[in-house]
């Protein structure tokens, strides 16, 4: 069950016609992620590390992490990848074995060091993803994060130079598709998606492409990180404003 449901997750990365994932935080909004029709349940770290107390970067308990993503795969029938930052400084074959027992078939796996904001060596990040790929084999599908955009080199062109190896040697080293968190560029995007010669995921923030641009770049996932979090927290902000001031809410 667990390889047929990683085989229909990774089939519906297609460039051009992208998997599209509204991260969740909970079994809760897991289950509203279902009932609205998509195939794939993704959560997102840092919208279940503030739901459980905690801050982004890897400040979760490893222990209360893997436990949220359990409830999510056992709230819905679909498959579920997990965004586990960068393993929680698990070795390989234990990080794989604890993901898998929660039920999850997929993960982002990203290239820095948890708050620090340093970037991992480049042969270093994909011998770790090779070690992670000979632990799972194909129960697994590994999205692997590149964080250029948001930590490495300055200039857009040697980031783009940077991108374009790191994206080649993660695939090399067995991942299936590749993040490079923080383009938003079109131009960018399009260059991107033509030269890594494997899927690429972009997240959707204010200032991206729309959804049917990006599909029109080659994009083939499209993720929205901790922002549905970030707005239906918001909203709530307002519910408690109003209860507070004597109004209803609703």
């Amino acid at each position: 069950m667990t390889t047929d449901k990683a085989s229909a997750l990774r089939a519906l990365h297609v460039p051009g016609t992208p998997l599209v994932l509204p991260n969740v935080w909970d079994a809760a909004s897991a289950r509203a992620v279902r009932e609205a029709g998509f195939p794939v349940v993704a959560t997102g770290s840092a919208a279940v590390s503030r739901v459980l107390g905690y801050d982004d970067g890897e400040a979760t308990p490893v222990g209360e992490m893997m436990a949220a993503i359990a409830r999510v795969a056992r709230a819905v029938d679909v498959p579920v990848t997990a965004d586990v930052e960068r393993g929680y400084r698990l070795k390989p074959a234990e990080l794989v074995e604890r993901l898998l027992a929660t039920g999850a078939v997929g993960c982002n796996l990203e290239d820095s060091v948890p708050g620090a904001g340093e970037m991992v060596g480049r042969e270093a990040q994909a011998e770790f993803l090779a070690e992670v790929r000979a632990a799972a084999g194909d129960e697994l599908v590994i999205n692997a994060r590149i964080d250029v955009y948001l930590r490495g080199p300055g200039s857009p062109v040697e980031a783009h130079e940077e991108a374009v190896e790191r994206g080649r040697s993660y695939l090399e080293a067995g991942a299936d598709s590749l993040y490079p968190i923080g383009l938003a560029d079109e131009d960018a995007i399009q260059a991107l998606t033509a030269e890594l010669g494997g899927p690429v995921n972009i997240l959707f923030r204010p200032g991206t492409p729309s959804l049917g641009r990006l599909a029109e770049l080659g994009v083939a996932r499209i993720s929205f990180g901790g922002g549905l979090h970030q707005a239906a927290h918001a909203y709530a902000q307002g519910l408690f404003a109003k209860v507070r001031e004597g109004h209803s809410p609703y």
